[in-house]
C-alpha cells in the first residue's frame, strides 16, 4: 500500500462575533508547547488568521484519521487558550472590513506586493492529500489520469458557500477565489516528466510566479516530497469527512498507478471541458448534476457511484472499502459541508453557522 499524508488549514474565529482574528503565531506557539504535537506538524499560513497542520507519513487511512483528530484537538485547545476557536471551513462566514495581517515571511510579503487584493481575500482553507509515487515520471502519469476526477472531488468536498455574511450561490467559493491566481485550476496534460519540468521552468522564468509553491494547480507533483499532491478539496467540517476524502483520493492515485503499470489508455478530456466541469462542481456541489469524466452531465449521485466503482479494487487492497463507502453514503444522505452551512443560515442566520462550524470542527 502506498503511504499517505494530509494537510488541513483552519481559520481562527472570535467565538462571539464569528470574525477572523490574527492570533496564528500565538496559537501555533501554544500548540507547540503541548506534548501532543511534534515539530513541523503545525505550520504558518499566508494570513495571521489561519493555521495549517500536517500529519506524519501514514501507512493506513485509520492512522491518518487518528493524527487528524489529534491535531484538531491540539489546535482547538491552543485556540481556546487564546480566546478564539478553530473553524474547519473553506471560507469565513464573516470578514473584517480591513485585511487580516500577512504572516511576516519574505515569500508572503512578496505575494502581498504582487497582488494585494488577492492576498486580502485569501481567507480560504483547503485540505491537501499527499500520496506517494515511485518516481516523478510515474507521478506525471498519475496526474494525467486523475485530472478528470478532480471536479467530482471538488463537489464532494464543497464547504465554502458563504462570504461577507451572505450565500455566494457557490458551494465552493474557495475554488473560485483560488482560480484567480496566475497558475490555477486543473493541471494540464503533460507528455512526460521532462515536459512537466520544461513547462514549470518556463512559468518560473516568466517572473509572474516566484517559486513552485505558486503552482496552484488542483493537483501537482510535490516539490518537497515524493508524492502527488491533490489540492482541490475544501477543508472539512468533520474529521471523518476528511478521512473519507483522503481515502477516495488515495484510492484514486493507487488506481492510476495500477493503470499506468498496465499501460491502460489515459482519459481524454479537453481543457475547456475540464474547466467547465470544475466550475460547475464549485457552483453546485452535489445538489445538481456533475460533468462526468466522459464530459456528459449526470446526476451527482450516479457520478459518485461511478467513482466508487472506478477505485473499488484499490479500496479493497487497502482495506478501506467499508469505511469509505459508508461515509460516501452518509455524504449523499446528509449533504456536503456547504449544504449544512446553508441549512444553518436558513434556520438561524450567521450566528447559527458559526456555532455549527465551531461544533463540527472538533467532532470525529
Amino acid at each position: 500500500m502506498t503511504t499517505i499524508g494530509v494537510e488541513e488549514e483552519y481559520l481562527l474565529l472570535d467565538p462571539v462575533t464569528g470574525l477572523p482574528v490574527p492570533l496564528a503565531d500565538k496559537v501555533r506557539a501554544a500548540a507547540g508547547l503541548a506534548h501532543l504535537v511534534a515539530d513541523q506538524e503545525v505550520q504558518c499560513e499566508l494570513l495571521q488568521a489561519q493555521v495549517e497542520v500536517a500529519t506524519p507519513v501514514c501507512g493506513t487511512l485509520e492512522e491518518a484519521g487518528g493524527h487528524l483528530l489529534r491535531l484538531r484537538h491540539a489546535i482547538g485547545a491552543a485556540a481556546e487558550a487564546h480566546g478564539c476557536r478553530i473553524a474547519a471551513c473553506g471560507t469565513p462566514p464573516l470578514r473584517h472590513r480591513h485585511p487580516v495581517a500577512v504572516t511576516d515571511q519574505a515569500r508572503y510579503r512578496a505575494m502581498l506586493t504582487q497582488a494585494p487584493q488577492l492576498v486580502a481575500e485569501q481567507l480560504v482553507n483547503g485540505m491537501h492529500v499527499h500520496v506517494a509515487v515511485p518516481s516523478r515520471e510515474t507521478g506525471v502519469q498519475v496526474l494525467n489520469r486523475i485530472r478528470v476526477w478532480l471536479p467530482t472531488l471538488t463537489a464532494m468536498s464543497a464547504n465554502s458557500p458563504l462570504w461577507d455574511g451572505h450565500d455566494t450561490g457557490f458551494a465552493s467559493w474557495r475554488t473560485v477565489i483560488f482560480g484567480r491566481w496566475p497558475v490555477s485550476g486543473a493541471p494540464p496534460f503533460f507528455r512526460d516528466e521532462a515536459d512537466y519540468d520544461r513547462r514549470v521552468t518556463r512559468l518560473l522564468e516568466s517572473g509572474v510566479i516566484s517559486d513552485s509553491g505558486q503552482l496552484y494547480w488542483q493537483a501537482r507533483l510535490s516539490a518537497r516530497y515524493p508524492t502527488v499532491e491533490v489540492r482541490c478539496l475544501d477543508v472539512q467540517l468533520r474529521a471523518d469527512d476528511a478521512v473519507m476524502l483522503a481515502g477516495m483520493t488515495h484510492a484514486l492515485v493507487d488506481t492510476a498507478l495500477m493503470e499506468t503499470a498496465a499501460g491502460a489508455p489515459v482519459p481524454d478530456c479537453a481543457p475547456e471541458l475540464l474547466q467547465v466541469a470544475l466550475w460547475h462542481a464549485a457552483r453546485h456541489g452535489l445538489s445538481d448534476t456533475l460533468i462526468c469524466p466522459s464530459g456528459r452531465p449526470r446526476r451527482a449521485g450516479d457520478v459518485l457511484y461511478q467513482l466508487l466503482r472506478h477505485v473499488a479494487p484499490a479500496l479493497d487492497a487497502s482495506g478501506a472499502t467499508r469505511q469509505v463507502t459508508a461515509l460516501v453514503h452518509r455524504l449523499l444522505q446528509n449533504g456536503t459541508g456547504a449544504d449544512r452551512q446553508r441549512a444553518a443560515l436558513a434556520e438561524g442566520g450567521i450566528r447559527a453557522v458559526t456555532e455549527l462550524i465551531g461544533a463540527e470542527s472538533s467532532m470525529s
